[in-house]
């Protein structure tokens, strides 16, 4: 049986997961609804499919979607995701910065626990998300060791994991930022692939400056070892074109390192993309 898929937005990347659902990659779900903000976008969107055109929340979660896939906002996470869950609906999260928020991310986690629905964490523009999880893992069942064996906390793996968030981007994506200065554009104190760090703090800092633009370094910190120990360094490279994000992790006498350019955004609906399909796999990788 076909699982029912709902999606939450109507921007560019709710686009993209409509249209890989058209084309055949989503075959084990049905498409049931849209939510969106704009009519007219929702309308074009679910074109030449079944899908219900919504622009409340009400009327969207009465078409009963088994899974909703969210390509709007942070703030749409914040708003919608509570009441997603409690209708027994899952979640499947794009703009994961909404989860900085400690408070919010255990509230959510609770009444997902509740009802006995999940949220999932989409890789958007990086990846080894696995490998994270398993270096962090590694790291707490050392520290628990050590603590075990009499040691101190500064024994533990954990106080001494190091994960490392590098990100470059070109300086228009920058505009309209608290991070973004004219100097950055100027071609007189520029040269092709000059970078300049405009930023340097944990993840949680990063979010709360770039709430739409480093949801890819929140993701990566819950996969590892916490946003607050997520050490963040933005970038602004004269010349360059999308975004390149390098994650590093050095834990429990391991290290890696997962480096992901992407020209533009669309990596990240394509994320969400194969996700589904993993859920819905017999074989699922992690």
């Amino acid at each position: 049986m076909k699982k029912r898929l709902g999606i939450l937005g109507a921007g560019k990347l709710a686009k993209i997961i409509v249209d890989a659902y058209k084309q055949g990659f989503l075959s084990d779900y049905e498409l049931v609804a849209v939510l969106g903000r704009n009519r007219e976008h929702v309308e074009g969107l679910v074109n030449g499919t079944e899908a219900a055109a919504c622009m409340e929340m009400d009327v969207f979660l009465a078409t009963k979607p088994d899974i909703v896939a969210e390509a709007a906002s942070v703030a749409a996470v914040k708003d919608h995701v509570s009441t997603i869950l409690q209708n027994g609906s899952n979640f499947v999260a794009l703009s994961i910065g909404a989860f900085a928020d400690e408070a919010f991310l255990e509230s959510v986690r609770k009444t997902a626990s509740t009802y006995g629905t999940k949220i999932y964490l989409s890789s958007g523009a990086v990846g080894g998300f696995d490998v994270l999880r398993t270096l962090a893992l590694m790291a707490q069942a050392q520290e628990k060791l050590g603590k075990d064996e009499g040691g101190t906390e500064e024994t533990g793996s954990v106080m001494n994991a190091k994960q490392v968030f590098c990100t470059h981007k070109g300086p228009d994506s920058l505009r309209n930022t608290p991070l973004f200065t004219e100097e950055l554009v100027d071609g007189n104190i520029q040269k092709e692939g000059d970078s300049t760090e405009v930023f340097a703090g944990n993840a949680k800092e990063a979010i709360g400056l770039l709430p739409t633009k480093v949801n890819v370094a929140v993701a990566a910190s819950l996969a590892g070892i916490g946003v607050e120990q997520t050490q963040v360094s933005i970038n602004s490279t004269y010349g360059m074109s999308g975004d390149d994000h390098c994650i590093t992790l050095e834990a429990a006498g391991c290290k890696t390192v997962i480096d992901t350019f992407s020209p533009t955004a669309d990596i990240a609906a394509w994320s969400v993309v194969a996700l589904l399909r993993n859920l819905a796999s017999p074989i699922e990788t992690f």
